[in-house]
């Protein structure tokens, strides 16, 4: 609670960014889908709101779940992505390795660039 009881809208909105905090909305914003391995959660008629704080972002969605399956395909489209492209820059830029020797090593690692990386340089 703050002190001297309530603080009109525009006090707060100064409060907040003194203290580096920005909220904003996004527009147009027509669906929000939430995936986990079960189901998904959407929001069709979504408000999103993001606050920054200290660079950090949080997003807090305003609206009506409804619960589904999973979408056919999802699956298809997470395997198709493979090993993300920064993990194979990051094992490259530490071990000087090739991207396909860095590729190779993190699927062997399960995705694991620390792993990835201490394989190709005990492998040298």
């Amino acid at each position: 609670m703050m002190p001297g009881g309530r603080m009109n809208p525009k006090q707060m909105k100064a409060m907040m960014k003194r203290m580096g905090i920005t909220q904003d909305e996004i527009e147009d914003v027509t669906e929000v889908i939430i995936r986990t391995r079960n189901k998904e959660i959407v929001f069709k008629d979504a408000a999103v709101t993001v606050m920054t704080v200290q660079g950090q972002k949080t997003y807090q969605v305003v609206g009506t779940p409804q619960e589904r399956a999973p979408t056919k395909g999802t699956e298809l489209r997470e395997e198709k992505a493979g090993v993300p492209e920064e993990d194979v820059k990051l094992v490259m830029s530490q071990t000087g390795c090739t991207a396909a020797e860095a590729r190779k090593a993190l699927e062997e690692t399960d995705g694991a660039p620390a792993e990835a990386i201490l394989k190709i340089m005990a492998s040298r």
